[in-house]
């Protein structure tokens, strides 16, 4: 079985991750400690011995995180009965609960930023650990009624060199509580918004510290009469085109039960959120630089898991970790 270029499960004893993580639903592994100081004809074999011993442990733990799963097929009702997941045959579906599960314990973000998951969508073909696998974090922001009005006339470079001037900010944070920094490299494809299906997706290619590799966070919003459902597709870089050519098959399977449509918003007696289709792509980035979020902190505050959430899916410990294994697989 190849490793996930995917954070590390705290039982993998990825150093960054067992400094950052504050809980653990799975049982620790106990780190063999180093032999004493010998001949180094005595020592080397004693040290892959433990080696040895160790990954065999790490495994075993990560097999039983993964068998304690509950994956889901079919129709999925989300959100309080106001979106419908009707999965195609091979894809499975995790919980609330585990997707947040699989958020913190098994690819190392932060808590905070799974909090809003309503579950994870598993496409068809290999496990959370493999190496070309990829998972989309389906969450549903409840902030009104998000217009299209400023789709067709959004500067999309300049709203990116806008989200890179928080990286500096953000990673200062990350780095407080523990976690790797990571930068915003750019679009791995640029933001499209579809007036007919009222879907806006776009993809970000991000770096982070000490990966081998760019992590791709590929985002679908499907715009409702009272918020908007989030897919956040997250995988590696070299997974671009196989969830570019899901993103259809991702759309089609979500829809807004009948009274909470785009089509349903009634002016008279709905809310409108304080943003527009920038604002859904920027997040929280460009906040503090522009009026674009002026008087809505709470907002912003309530919304920072939900936008944040594929942004902070970092990747490539494990593979770093578990590369010789890899190679002889």
């Amino acid at each position: 079985m190849k490793i996930l270029l995917f954070p590390a499960f705290c039982l993998l004893s990825a150093s960054t991750f067992l400094n950052a993580q504050k809980t653990s639903d799975a049982p620790a592994v106990e780190q063999t400690a180093a032999p004493e100081a010998g001949s180094a004809k005595d020592e080397a074999p004693a040290v892959e011995s433990s080696a040895d011993s160790l990954e065999k442990e790490q495994q075993a733990a990560v097999d039983k995180f993964l068998k304690s799963l509950h994956f889901m097929t079919g129709t999925q009702t989300l959100a309080n009965g106001a979106v419908t997941l009707d999965l195609p045959e091979g894809f499975r579906f995790l919980n609330g609960n585990d997707a947040r599960r699989v958020l913190v314990n098994l690819w190392g973000n932060p808590p905070e930023t799974a909090a809003g998951a309503l579950g994870m969508i598993v496409p068809p073909g290999g496990e959370l650990i493999d190496d070309e696998s990829w998972a989309v974090i389906v969450s549903y922001d409840k902030s009104g009624y998000v217009s299209d009005g400023d789709a067709a006339e959004m500067d999309y470079q300049d709203l990116l060199k806008k989200m890179k001037e928080g990286d500096e900010a953000d990673n200062q944070e990350r780095k407080k509580a523990g976690y790797t920094a990571m930068t915003l490299k750019g679009w791995a494809l640029p933001p499209h918004y579809d007036h007919d299906t009222k879907v806006l997706h776009w993809a970000k290619e991000l770096e982070v510290e000490g990966s081998p590799e760019n992590t791709l966070n590929y985002d679908v919003r499907v715009l409702g009469r009272r918020g908007v459902v989030s897919l956040n597709c997250v995988a590696g870089m070299a997974q671009l085109e196989k969830v570019k050519s899901h993103t259809p098959e991702l759309v089609s399977m979500t829809k807004f039960n009948s009274g909470h449509a785009y089509d349903d918003f009634d002016p008279k007696t709905d809310e409108k959120a304080a943003y527009g289709i920038a604002g859904l792509i920027a997040g929280t980035a460009i906040a503090a630089k522009t009026g674009l979020f002026k008087g809505i902190w709470l907002a912003i505050l309530a919304g920072k898991k939900f936008i944040l959430l594929g942004v902070l899916a970092v990747g490539g410990l494990l593979k770093k970790l578990f590369s010789r294994r890899g190679e002889q697989a």
